[in-house]
């Protein structure tokens, strides 16, 4: 039961208090992805949280929602999972950073190379844009070429090769990149024939889901292209699979298609919310990954390859990618019903277990900002431009607690509209 089911008492009084210290000490209160300012996010959001636990999240005036932004992404298996904690704990009370790996980053990266189909070795990292670096650092130091392309819009993390926002680059930064369009075989062979003998590689999401933006599953016969291409041209083919880890496919996303990349950038959900990234690649870029220098003070931190291990041990004992793929169409089913029955036409994009939500004939996207206003009130966290994320602690129960909550929503912005 949600804490307040009719979120009539939602107030947001200790999240203004905190947000007004952190304008005076952090530039512009908050930044990056997790910024929930006005101007990005309806005045329902909350910026500051106290708890998690399973699909719930507790903010600091105590409000209570079921959560489908799992942390953007890394909570895979829930928040504060039990079997996962206990073996984090375990190795925490041993040391995490110590002078050295522990044996737990051996064993990973054999569980990696093991369970990853085009796997033969790992190098692991924090955060997605670790990965993505590595990776095309990697690339271009096999081939000795400068040129990468990548779609456009498509995100691939905050290095100055990839960040969205120009401020703090230059032109120098961005000029080996080409862009083209995703899922668009001649846009691709265009930018291939610009690169020309200096293409270095191909970077690619497993599926579109660039922000403000409906997702666009891979055409299969795109992702051979793409592997074709790289193949004929002596390039590398990078899939960035930072923020679909471990929710599509564990042997990595396109492999049901039989397309295998070269070289694949994890992060996210890796160790259900630890900080963990992990580069695989081919036995033909090994020495290339030797060659190169990468390192920080923390990547070699025990707890968070504990967390790791744990979490692709129940993923596969599960076959989590079914069952999430199975509550995020009980949820998408439930929606359309609902939408249909007040009126509105209802788009939802990408994987089941990534959902994106949008309405038809809202340009301004007013409808969509005004239902995931009333959806966490309601006590459900929906966002209005981001692609979404189920976990596996997304029972039906929590789908069938959400649809409750998604129903009055639905009332209110029909409602509204109607006045």
């Amino acid at each position: 039961m949600i804490t307040k089911a009719s979120r009539m008492e939602h107030t947001l009084t200790a999240d203004a208090h905190w947000r007004e210290r952190a304008a005076r000490v952090i530039p512009g209160g908050m930044y990056g992805h997790m910024n929930a300012s006005r101007d990005k996010l309806p005045s329902s959001y909350p910026q500051y949280y106290v708890k998690g636990k399973g699909a719930r999240l507790w903010d600091v005036d105590g409000n209570e929602y079921i959560d489908y932004l799992c942390a953007y992404g890394p909570m895979i298996l829930g928040y504060v999972h039990p079997e996962v904690e206990k073996v984090a704990a375990k190795q925490q009370a041993n040391g995490d950073g110590l002078s050295g790996p522990t044996p737990l980053m051996v064993e990973l990266a054999e569980t990696l190379t093991e369970k990853v189909a085009h796997a033969d070795w790992s190098i692991f990292a924090k955060n997605g844009t670790d990965a993505t670096s590595i990776a095309v650092m990697t690339a271009r130091a096999a081939t000795g070429r400068k040129k990468l392309l990548k779609a456009r819009r498509a995100y691939h993390g905050a290095s100055v090769w990839f960040t969205p926002q120009a401020g703090g680059i230059t032109p120098q930064d961005r000029e080996n990149i080409i862009e083209f369009e995703f899922n668009d075989q001649a846009s691709l062979e265009l930018a291939a024939l610009k690169a020309g003998d200096d293409l270095a590689a191909v970077i690619l999401p497993p599926f579109r889901h660039d922000s403000y933006a409906d997702q666009e599953e891979v055409l299969p016969a795109f992702a051979r292209a793409a592997r074709a291409l790289t193949t004929r041209m002596g390039a590398v083919l990078i899939l960035d699979e930072v923020r679909s880890c471990l929710r599509l496919d564990i042997r990595g996303a396109w492999t049901s298609i039989g397309v295998f990349p070269d070289l694949t950038a994890f992060s996210k959900s890796l160790a259900n919310g630890f900080p963990l990234a992990a580069i695989t690649g081919t036995e033909a870029l090994r020495e290339a990954a030797k060659s190169i220098f990468v390192t920080g003070s923390f990547w070699y931190h025990g707890v968070p390859m504990a967390a790791a291990l744990e979490t692709l041990r129940i993923i596969e004992a599960v076959d989590g990618p079914s069952v999430m793929r199975t509550s995020g169409e009980l949820l998408r089913t439930g929606l359309n019903e609902q939408a249909e029955s007040y009126g509105f036409s209802l788009r939802q994009t990408g994987p089941a277990s990534m959902p994106m939500i949008a309405f038809d004939d809202d340009p301004q996207m007013e409808r969509i900002y005004s239902f995931s206003d009333a959806a966490v009130r309601q006590g459900v966290l929906f966002h209005p431009w981001h692609n979404m994320f189920i976990s596996l602690a997304h029972t039906q129960e929590e789908i069938d607690k959400t649809l409750v909550a998604t129903e009055k929503a639905f009332e209110e912005l029909s409602r509204n509209i109607n006045k």
